[in-house]
């Protein structure tokens, strides 16, 4: 279910401060990495240009966060469940 419109789009706050803090301190010259467990915060055009490790819930998933993911939710980056395939067919042997 979607958020509401009068609600706005959400950002953990601590998250979008780190990310802030951190283009301050590097600007552009480093390459800026950041952890999170936060997987329904929304990517805001703030975090162009670093990379969010987005945790699955085994891993960390690296994200480089560009402009044509603004928008959306870190989780959709990261998927939580890995398909190994259909069972095998026993009739067909």
């Amino acid at each position: 279910m979607a958020r509401s419109l009068k609600k706005g789009p959400y950002c953990n706050p601590k998250l979008l401060k780190k990310v802030i803090k951190e283009k301050a301190e590097k600007g552009t010259k480093g390459k800026i990495v950041i952890k999170t467990y936060d997987r329904g915060s929304t990517i805001f055009p703030e975090f162009v240009g670093v990379t969010v490790m987005i945790h699955n819930g085994k891993d960390f998933i690296p994200l480089i966060v560009s402009e044509g993911v603004v928008g959306h939710k870190f989780g959709e980056f990261a998927p939580t469940r890995t398909y190994k395939g259909h069972a095998a067919d026993k009739k067909g042997k």
